[in-house]
């Protein structure tokens, strides 16, 4: 597949309400001072930076219901954001979006899925991820909604959160893969089940390697669709290689295990659009995962050894 110049528009998402350690909203501060932007422009690219946008902080808001934390800021930002992803794509520009917690993907799949379907046309999802992000309301051991996302993009879950933007479910299960996963809850076993997702586990990645498992997940989620969403959590990498993410789970994929991933993804599958989350620079060794983020972004839009 040849790698054509892209329009880039980067939205930051500076959201950590929907988990329990602070840190992860300075996340697009973060990666933008990995100079994430010349470093794209070097490829070839051009690139927009629209800002961050608003979103409350816990200080301001109360808690609210203990299974669905801060659920109406989160809602909020979430619409703010679908509705930035919409207008990206209709500019013909594609949406980077920089974390802030893995509930923002609520958000942005809403807005990819709502411009593809007005078109009549679907995409598929490939979530990088030590963990499900598949509970529900009723199924949380926390009420932490970055642990519902994917669930609720699914059509599972809260009605509020889940119908975002007027339509559910956002994507199909059955075009939904997760890669990397090392730590579901019982609850997310049943709903990932239901749902038809296919997941790799980090199992999966050592017996059968990163090149196979990413080819397929690209064939499942590509099939009948018109592209694919990327969301990419950091925590997938071992914390050896990215020590500033929100729940650390050791036991990850390497360093070059996450470039081949972007790099065949690059080759291979068309990619609409980019969420980068979980980067915690409070908890980082010297932006290490920030700059880890902006590496893997260049091979995913086109930079090469070679």
């Amino acid at each position: 597949m040849s790698l054509q110049p892209r329009s880039i528009e980067i939205i930051g998402a500076p959201l950590d309400l929907g988990q329990g350690r602070r840190g992860v909203d300075m996340g697009p501060s973060a990666i933008r001072i990995a100079d994430l932007e010349p470093h794209l422009e070097s490829l070839g690219h051009t690139v927009v930076d629209c800002g961050d946008i608003d979103v409350r902080i816990p200080e301001t808001l109360e808690i609210g219901a203990s299974n669905l934390r801060y659920k109406p800021a989160i809602l909020a930002a979430c619409d703010t954001l679908r509705a930035e992803v919409e207008r990206s794509l209709a500019a013909g520009r594609t949406p980077l979006v920089l974390g802030g917690d893995h509930s923002i993907a609520i958000g942005t799949i809403a807005g990819v899925s709502g411009h593809f379907g007005r078109q009549g046309r679907s995409v598929g999802v490939i979530w990088f991820d030590a963990h499900g992000d598949s509970n529900t309301s009723e199924t949380t051991p926390s009420g932490n909604i970055h642990g519902m996302s994917l669930a609720i993009s699914m059509g599972q879950g809260d009605p509020d959160l889940v119908r975002l933007g007027g339509h559910a479910p956002k994507i199909d299960g059955r075009r939904v893969v997760l890669i990397g996963v090392r730590d579901l809850d019982p609850g997310e076993r049943d709903v990932l089940k239901r749902s038809g997702a296919t997941v790799f586990t980090i199992r999966d990645v050592d017996e059968r390697g990163m090149r196979d498992v990413v080819t397929q997940a690209i064939a499942i989620a590509g099939e009948g669709t018109s592209g694919i969403h990327v969301s990419f959590d950091l925590d997938v990498v071992d914390p050896e290689d990215a020590p500033g993410v929100g729940t650390a789970i050791w036991g990850g994929i390497t360093y070059r295990e996450a470039h081949l991933a972007m790099e065949i993804l690059s080759e291979r599958a068309t990619v609409t659009s980019l969420d980068l989350v979980e980067v915690n620079p409070v908890l980082d060794d010297r932006n290490l995962t920030a700059i880890l983020a902006v590496e893997l972004t260049q091979s995913l839009l086109g930079k090469r050894i070679i």
